[in-house]
């Protein structure tokens, strides 16, 4: 078992995994820590745990300490400044008209990089706009090109169902979702209502797609014909969620006969 803290930074739904090391971190603790892109402040979204090393990646980083209050407002002048280095920034991408849409700019806690997150259909040469905004801010610039669902996942907002973006509650990452879900499923294949708000198939088509295929097995297939209870009939719905299909009885007459799947009728 391993000694960890759970850290998201700027509000994001991921948890990264650290070392407490000694110190005594407590839930909702803003503590300041070593990353891959630099010195970062975040805050602590778990208390101290205890997990299995297959389950986090090792070397865990130790947390350099808990940020006080100077720590904070450095923060708070980083996002701010950040903030105006966008504005900036997506001037220039409009002046030397590039084909790039910038939606947000952080700067490492130590200032020592400056990062924009941009989308884009195709690659972008930006190489004049980083050395732009590098003679801007005197800093090393990083400009990271994400795709639409990490954006919905940064931006947030409403499902069709009226709930908040699954992406930006608890979705960590983003499995492959297949149209052949919505068929397996049943769902009318109507863009409004199997597309999210970032233009792709919604990521819970994946969520029941394994239970449907599983008791989908039970089933005879739709249009099959089956005998039930001495009547002949073909298949014309099935209900994966009720446990039951319809029978067709006759092709000229509407008459549909639902059963149970332990073959009695309903």
């Amino acid at each position: 078992m391993v000694k960890v803290i759970g850290i998201n930074f700027y509000n994001a739904n991921r948890i990264y995994y650290f070392s407490p090391g000694k110190l005594n971190i407590k839930l909702g603790d803003n503590i300041i820590v070593e990353t891959e892109r630099g010195m970062q402040y975040g805050k602590a979204v778990t208390d101290i745990l205890y997990m299995a090393e297959e389950k986090v990646f090792l070397p865990l980083k130790e947390v350099i300490r808990i940020a006080d209050e100077k720590d904070k407002k450095t923060n708070d002048k980083n996002t701010c400044d950040a903030q105006k280095a966008l504005k900036y920034a997506k001037d220039l991408v409009e002046k030397e008209q590039l084909d790039m849409k910038l939606f947000e700019a952080s700067y490492t806690f130590d200032r020592k990089k400056l990062i924009f997150k941009f989308i884009a259909d195709e690659r972008v040469d930006f190489r004049e706009l980083a050395k732009m905004l590098a003679a801007k801010y005197k800093t090393r610039i990083e400009l990271r090109q994400i795709g639409v669902r990490d954006k919905a996942k940064e931006i947030g907002g409403l499902g069709p169902c009226g709930r908040p973006l699954c992406c930006t509650k608890f979705l960590t990452n983003f499995n492959s979702v297949s149209i052949n879900m919505a068929k397996n499923q049943g769902i009318a294949l109507n863009p409004t209502k199997i597309n999210g708000s970032c233009g792709r198939l919604l990521c819970c088509l994946g969520y029941e797609d394994e239970n449907y295929s599983y008791y989908k097995k039970k089933f005879p297939k739709i249009g099959e014909m089956v005998e039930i209870n001495g009547t002949k009939g073909r298949v014309s719905e099935l209900n994966v969620l009720a446990g039951n299909y319809k029978v067709k009885a006759s092709d000229t007459e509407e008459i549909l006969i639902e059963v149970d799947l332990d073959g009695s009728n309903k």
